[in-house]
């Protein structure tokens, strides 16, 4: 990722920005959430703006404008609650993909995550386990989850340079 066209920031919960990004989550997985609206969705979104460690969020910039994030929560599977933390909300906006913008993301979480501690971490995802296999990440287990498929995957951080 060039890095003079696209800054990589925390996100805090005062951010403009916080509208746009639980937006765009709430449109790619609020139906793992029957019921939860928009608003709810902002304000949990919110609640993930930590200023360090679990939870946080991370946004690629491109110029004042956001076009992808990242997370760092404690809970992202509400049946899975033995797993923590996790690498959430991965998401890049369609037409600035095949740019690394989500490798840096991931990368960004995995340094917060060791940072505060962490040497293991977990996502799930349904479609892009083989991008995160180039990354390092291991299946655990393939499931339903709120009705659909997803696979489980973990990251050992414990010999990440």
């Amino acid at each position: 990722m060039n890095s003079g066209c696209f800054r990589l920031i925390r996100i805090d919960d005062a951010s403009p920005h916080v509208d746009t990004l639980a937006g765009w989550a709430h449109g790619e997985w609020g139906h793992l959430h029957p019921g939860r609206g928009l608003e709810a969705a902002v304000e949990s979104f919110r609640a993930d703006c930590g200023p360090a460690g679990v939870p946080s969020v991370f946004a690629v910039m491109h110029e004042a404008r956001p076009v992808g994030m990242a997370s760092l929560v404690a809970d992202d599977m509400s049946d899975r609650q033995d797993l923590t933390p996790w690498l959430a909300s991965v998401y890049v906006r369609p037409e600035w993909r095949g740019r690394g913008i989500a490798s840096r993301l991931v990368r960004r979480v995995e340094e917060e995550a060791q940072a505060h501690g962490h040497r293991r971490f977990y996502l799930y995802t349904p479609d892009q386990q083989a991008l995160y296999r180039r990354l390092g990440w291991k299946d655990l287990e393939d499931r339903r989850y709120r009705g659909e498929a997803v696979t489980i995957m973990h990251r050992d951080l414990a010999s990440t340079p």
